[in-house]
Formats: structure tokens, sequence, C-alpha cells
């Protein structure tokens, strides 16, 4: 008991140290800024995903943050490209929750896996376009991406609790075995009530509140699936967590694993509820 208490409390002081410094980035930096900002967010991260890849040569890690932030430069600079990336992470994410959903046995895996770097910008460089592209809508940019953030944490947090006290059926036992049905309930109940706050501080009609409320309620859903699968990469190597830079929290990939999944979603809603 004291151990769990322990947990939580450091648990609590990393997430009360780093939200502020997030929050301001997300409302006071300017564009560009910003975009330097969560680009070394994902090179953490990226740094991280290649322990899940059996990269542990210093050279070759660094290697591919260049790749990733050399990528980054070319989103940059071409603009055109931006959104068939914010496609094809999307696709990619659909057909990742199917084959959770159909895993019933994790291989272990040992050494190298460079193929799986080549999935790692699949993750990564859409949530970088993603929330680019919802701070750059006129007037309510930092809002949108704030609004992201909260409806991911409240997504996620009703999912625990709702699961803890109501949970039966396994969502994917092999994969994770305390995610439960009744978890992903509890997560879309949590979307709806942010889409509902979302559609009534922006005065929205009614078919505009439904248009806030699937998007909201797809972007939850699918970052669910983000969890489930840094956890089933995870399993494959016997990893708990990704890195231990967070305490009590894990890795940086171990927090944004949800917004990897969820940004590029919601990014294409908001696309499409605006035109």
């Amino acid at each position: 008991m004291a151990l769990a208490s322990s947990s939580l409390r450091r648990r609590a002081i990393t997430a009360f140290s780093l939200g502020p410094l997030v929050i301001a980035a997300v409302l006071l930096l300017p564009q560009a800024a910003f975009g330097v900002f969560f680009l070394l967010v994902l090179l953490v991260a990226a740094w991280e995903w290649c322990a899940l890849s059996g990269i542990s040569q210093q050279g070759q890690r660094a290697g591919y943050l260049a790749l990733v932030g050399g990528c980054v430069g070319v989103l940059w600079a071409l603009p055109t490209l931006q959104m068939p990336l914010l496609l094809v992470g999307a696709a990619w994410w659909v057909l990742q929750a199917a084959r959770i959903l159909l895993t019933r046995r994790i291989d272990l895996v040992a050494g190298a896996q460079p193929l799986q770097l080549g999935v790692g910008l699949l993750v990564l460089l859409p949530s970088w376009v993603a929330l680019m592209s919802l701070r750059s809508v006129p007037g309510s940019g930092p809002g949108l991406v704030l609004f992201l953030l909260i409806l991911i944490w409240t997504a996620d947090t009703s999912a625990y609790f709702v699961g803890r006290r109501w949970g039966r059926a396994k969502l994917a036992p092999v994969v994770s075995p305390g995610k439960t049905r009744a978890g992903v309930y509890g997560a879309m109940v949590g979307a709806a009530v942010c889409g509902l706050g979302l559609a009534w501080a922006l005065g929205l009609d009614a078919p505009h509140t439904l248009l806030a409320l699937i998007v909201c309620g797809l972007a939850a859903l699918i970052s669910v699936v983000g969890d489930l699968y840094e956890s089933l990469l995870k399993r494959r190597r016997s990893m708990k967590d990704s890195s231990q830079l967070l305490p009590g929290h894990g890795g940086l990939l171990d927090r944004i694993d949800s917004l990897t999944a969820a940004a590029p979603v919601f990014a294409l809603g908001v696309a499409w509820a605006l035109t």
C-alpha cells in the first residue's frame, strides 16, 4: 500500500511539474517555436522508440533522430505533403486496431528490428503534422490543441475509473490485461462530455454539435489503440516502460502514445468539420 502511494505521489509531482510547461508552450509560443518544441518532444520519443526496436548503439539512435528531424524539416518546407501523411497515419491506426483485437499470442523478439524504425515514422510524424495543423487554425488554434490534450486526458481517466469499477470483459487480454470493454465505454462517455463542452464553448448548432461528438468519440477511441499498440511492442521486448525518464510515468513515449494515435484523427475531423 505504501509502495502504491509513493508511486502515485511521484506520478502526481511529475504531472504537475510538466503540465504548466506544456500548457504554456501550447498557448504562448509562436507557431514556429511551438513546432520546434514539439519536435524536441518527438526526438525524445524517437530515442525511446529505438529501444522498442532493439537499437542500442548510440550512433544508430542519433542517426534515427537525425532522420526524424530531417523528415519534419521536409514536411515543414512542403506543406502539400502534410494532408496525405495525416490520411496515411489515420489509416495506419485503424489497421492497428484490427490487428490488436485479433492478437491471440505475443512472441518475444530479440535483436535489432530496423523495419520497426520505419513504423516509428508513421507513429511520430503524423502527430507533429496534426498538432501544427490544429494550431494554425485562425483564431482558435492553440485552444484546439489544448482541447485535444484535455480530451485525451479525460478519456484516459474515465477509462481507468470506469474500468476499475465495472470492468469485467477484457478488451485485448493478451496485449493489455488491464484494459476492459467497460473502460472503453467510459472513455467514450468522457469524450462525449468534452464534445458537448466544446460545442457549448463555440456556440455550435445541433448539426455541428453532432459533428463535434463524432470527432471527439473517434479520437478517444483511437487513442486507446495508441496505448495498446505501445503495450504490444513493450510486451514483445519484455519491457515495462519505454524508459525511466519521467519518475512514476516511465518514458515520454509512454505519456504520448495516446496522443500520437488520436492527433491525426482529430486533426482530420477538424478539417472535415471546418470544410
